[in-house]
This record gives structure tokens, sequence and C-alpha cells, in this order.
């Protein structure tokens, strides 16, 4: 055994199919670290193509026996499942908390929300019961869904356990089978999620895990026999991989990266802006899709400003503010509030070279306020994912809008007003799949889906809520006429 081996908090990460644990044969592997506190987790393979073949062989040959169960049978595991999610709740907590480097609060918050998809994904008989109508005299028409086969969901870093429940419980209920692959940086939630399934009693190869890095998205893009793909991570692997996927005939949505705006108007409520805006930019240390990344000031907003600023400081690293995901997304994020300065905004507050006592190891980066910032700044245009938020002045809510509908994301947009004329105004002028009113991470709850616009997604449909039931099934038409006696007509 290996100096590192040996000094590993958890055994090496396996593959998962057939029902069982795998050891990679791959010889490549890349460390676990947390986040935390520099600490080794364990290892993480490299596997290969021959081990994803394997792993879709298994979900092929699974597809038929589950397939063919009622859902309302199939969805009986899923019950099952969610008990299990809530009582070894803070065991999973601790495990999300260590990998990813979010607070206790926020890693207990991804948890409860899996669970809250789980029992989405259980009301799925209610919401495919099929439909049907009589269209002419004894002719009826009628519409099921039906599962598409082998599918696969391709996973983040940012939330290990939320991201996978927003796809595998939806997809295996509807009747598919699945392969997921993990983030190499956080794949040790995603193998607990396994050995939870695995006890729930859902049948072996329909739920499976192939670790890797990019051979494994290639191969799973290029599968003849995987039939969708779902993606959440950058927007450039994002546009990969639904040029590839489809490209491959397959289905496939892939949702990307965001520059959140949040419109802050003179008339909001200063204690309610400020907690909230403080909220968005910080929140797992601001490593989330939905964070707000740049806030429009319009006109004289200063009180607010200042608000923001003193409610950042209550924000303490290693306190209440998570660790950012590795040492190269430390330098990545401070090196954008550099270029700022340099470009001539001004640091209100300042979160670069941020330390832990007793968790040196860590990789912090403490709550960054800059202001004056202007739309051509690198950090007003592109993608932190930092607690970093830049402010940009604008004397009206139109030239607002136009600095909104000019950045080429479009995930989410707030505003913060009392006046519900401007809030309707900002609402259906945003160019953004979800907007927020007086809320700084406007998340649709089950049963609405998410999804954003523009450069944040690509592809048709949701991959959760109601809207993932179209990206997840296909649908059958039926015709039938069992009355003679009702003649012929054009339609038959």
């Amino acid at each position: 055994m290996s100096t590192a081996t040996a000094r590993m908090k958890y055994p090496r990460v396996k593959n998962y199919y057939n029902g069982q644990f795998v050891d990679s044969s791959s010889s490549a592997d890349l460390d676990v670290v947390s986040p935390v506190d520099g600490n080794l987790l364990s290892m993480v393979p490299m596997s290969s193509t021959d081990e994803l073949n394997a792993a879709v062989d298994s979900a092929k040959k699974a597809f038929p026996g589950w397939s063919s169960l009622p859902i309302k049978e199939r969805v009986q595991v899923f019950f099952k499942y969610r008990q299990l999610l809530e009582r070894d709740l803070d065991e999973l907590t601790a495990l999300v908390s260590e990998e990813n480097g979010k607070t206790w609060e926020e890693a207990r918050a991804e948890v409860d929300k899996s669970i809250e998809l789980t029992e989405f994904a259980c009301s799925m008989p209610q919401l495919v019961s099929g439909e049907i109508l009589e269209v002419s005299r004894g002719v009826e028409c009628r519409i099921d869904h039906f599962p598409l086969g082998v599918v696969a969901s391709i996973v983040p870093f940012n939330f290990p356990l939320m991201v996978p429940n927003w796809t595998m419980p939806n997809a295996l209920v509807l009747g598919n089978t699945m392969i997921m692959k993990p983030s190499e940086l956080v794949p040790l939630s995603c193998q607990r999620m396994a050995e939870l399934l695995r006890e729930a009693g859902l049948p072996d190869g329909v739920f499976n895990v192939i670790n890797g890095g990019k051979e494994i998205v290639e191969g799973i893009c290029d599968h003849k026999d995987i039939e969708a793909v779902s993606f959440v991570g950058s927007t450039k692997v994002a546009k990969l991989v639904y040029q590839r996927s489809t490209q491959n005939l397959k289905r496939c949505v892939a949702l990307g990266g965001a520059k959140n705006h949040l419109f802050v108007l003179p008339d909001a409520n200063p204690t309610m802006t400020a907690t909230n805006v403080t909220a968005s930019m910080s929140g797992c240390a601001g490593q989330r899709c939905m964070a707000a990344s740049a806030m429009l000031a319009v006109g004289n907003v200063d009180p607010i400003i200042n608000q923001i600023v003193e409610e950042a400081r209550k924000v303490v690293p290693g306190k209440n503010l998570g660790a950012v995901i590795s040492p190269v997304a430390k330098d990545r994020i401070e090196s954008y509030i550099t270029d700022a300065e340099k470009a001539g905004a001004k640091i209100l507050l300042d979160g670069r070279g941020a330390k832990v006592e007793g968790k040196e190891g860590g990789t912090y980066v403490g709550p960054t306020v800059i202001d004056h910032v202007t739309p051509d700044m690198s950090v007003a245009k592109e993608e932190i994912f930092g607690p970093v938020i830049s402010i940009m002045r604008t004397d009206t809510v139109d030239e607002a809008i136009k600095i909104e509908n000019e950045n080429p994301y479009g995930n989410a947009a707030s505003v913060f007003t009392q006046s519900g004329g401007m809030a309707r105004y900002v609402m259906e002028h945003a160019s953004a799949g979800m907007i927020g009113v007086n809320i700084g991470v406007p998340v649709p709850r089950e049963p609405f889906s998410f999804g954003g616009w523009n450069e944040s997604r690509f592809g048709a449909n949701d991959i959760t809520g109601k809207s993932s039931i179209e990206f997840w099934t296909k649908l059958k038409k039926t015709t039938t006429k069992w009355n003679p006696e009702a003649g012929v007509n054009w339609m038959s």
C-alpha cells in the first residue's frame, strides 16, 4: 500500500454496473482532495471506453425488464430511496460538505433538495397517465409515454448529490436505464447514491456509474446504444457535448454557465435587497449557475450598495462561507478581481488571500464586492464561479436591460423594486429563462422545471420538473375503432 493510499479517508472510487462495484482496470488515477482542508479523501480512476461499454451493456440488458414493469411498481423503489435519503441525512450532508467544500447548512439543503426531487419523481404515475379522447363517433385517440432506452447523465462538481438527482429519479421512474458520469472532483456522493439505490431494491443494471474524464464524456456522446444525454457544466463543454451528441443522432439537453444580473432600483427595500444580494453572490461560495454575479445599479442606490458591503462583511470564510473547489479555481477567481482593479474598478470588499485558521490547506476566497465595473471588463462578461459581485451603474432601466440582453448567457435575472410596473417591465424584457422579483436566487421548485435561455442551455425541454417528461420519453399515439356501426367518414 502506497503512502498516499494509506492516508486516504475513503477507499479508491469504483465503477458501478451490473449491480456491483467494480475496480477500474485503469492505472491512471486522480486525487480526490477536500477543498475544506486540503486532505486526501480518495482516488478516482480515469476509466476506459471498454469499461463504459460494459456499463452500457449492463443498462441495455436491464432495460426490457425494468421498462416492462408498470410505472406504479417502478416508483415503489423511489419511495424507499426517499426514506433512505432521510435516514442518512447527516451522513450525506457530511459527505457533500467535505468533497465539495460547502458549509454544513448548504450541504444539508442539497440533500433536502434531493429528497424533494425524489418526491416529484414519485408523483410521475399521476402525471403520465396518458390522454384519451373520442375524436369521432366510435373512434378514440390516446397518447402514452414510452421510455427511450439507455440514457446518460453527465454531472458537475458544484452539486455532487442534487444535480444527479435532477436526472436520475425522473429518467428511471419513466422506465429508462442510466449511465451516470460524475465529476472526477466529487465522485463520492454518486457512489453513495448507487449504494442507496441498490438498498432500495433497484434491479441490477438499471443505474450505473462510470468515473473518468474527457474520454468517457466523448464515449457517451458517441455510443450507439445511448439514446439521450443530459449534461450540466460550463458553456464551452455544454456546446461540445450537445454538438457531438446530436451529430450522433441522440437527444440532448446541455446546461451551461451563467452571468446572472440583479437589477437594483432606487425604491428597492434596502434590507431585503442587501441580504438577498449578499446571499445570492456568496451562497455555495458563488459556485452555482444561479449565483448573483453582476448587479445593475439603476440611479442612486448608494445606500443599498453600502448595506450590501456591510452584509457581505458578515460572511466569513470557514464559518458561513464554504471553500471553492480547488487551488486552480481560487487562483482563477482572484485573477478576475485583480484584472478588474487594474482596469479601474473599485474594490469595496476584497476577498483575495483568504485563510482559515486550522484549515490552511483549504481553498477559500472571501466575499468580494467590486464597484464601478464597466460592461467591457472580463469580470462583467464572464462567469467567475466565486463569491464575487460586480456592480455596473446605469441611469435608466433600459440601459441596464441593454447590458443584460447583450450578455451571451441567459440563466437568471432578478429585479429589486417595490413597483409592480417596473418589476413587470424587467420580467418582460430580461433575456433569461428564470426571473426573480425581490429574490436573489430564482430557482423554481418542483414541479416547475429548471432551465435557462441563450448560451445557458442547448437543446429542447428541461431535465427537471414536468418538462423533463418530454425529454426522457417518446410518445406513442394510438387510434382505435371497435364500433362497426360508427360507419366510415373522412377519418376512417
